[in-house]
């Protein structure tokens, strides 16, 4: 089976570096899925999870915060703002972060403070769906 090299960095650390059989990322117009041999490409992503399927169906989930994809026929680069292990999201956190960000929305006082109250309530729920995500393949298994 084909593969296609894989990397998933933040501004802090390497996440993911490896082979992937199949990758699927939220990209700004939508969904993307990215197969070896893929046309280059490169576009903006939004906050959501990153699904890397290796050899053998195995899956791994890298949440990101937004950023930036580059796509060549042999690789994939996510350049994340923020990037997080799917194992290393806290459902807490990210509920408690949504929360405030609701809270933020209804008493902003300038566009600025809308904008970036709704950018930390995109990426909260974005982060919360990856959770969700990840507990339906836990199930599965």
């Amino acid at each position: 089976m084909s593969t296609i090299k894989v990397d998933v960095v933040s501004a802090e650390e390497s996440i993911f570096s490896g082979d992937a059989t199949f990758v699927v990322l939220p990209g700004e117009a939508g969904e993307l899925g990215i197969l070896p041999g893929h046309t280059p490409l490169i576009t903006r992503i939004r906050p959501g999870c990153v699904r890397i399927v290796h050899e053998g169906n195995v899956e791994e989930f890298v949440f990101v915060a937004g950023g930036i994809l580059e796509v060549q026929p042999g690789a994939v680069t996510v350049l994340a703002d923020t990037a997080i292990r799917g194992r290393d999201l806290d459902e807490a956190k990210a509920d408690e972060a949504r929360r405030l960000a609701q809270e933020r929305l209804q008493n902003v006082g300038s566009n600025l403070e809308y904008a970036t109250a709704q950018a930390e309530l995109a990426t909260a729920v974005a982060q919360l769906a990856t959770i969700e995500q990840l507990r339906k393949i836990s199930a599965r298994h």
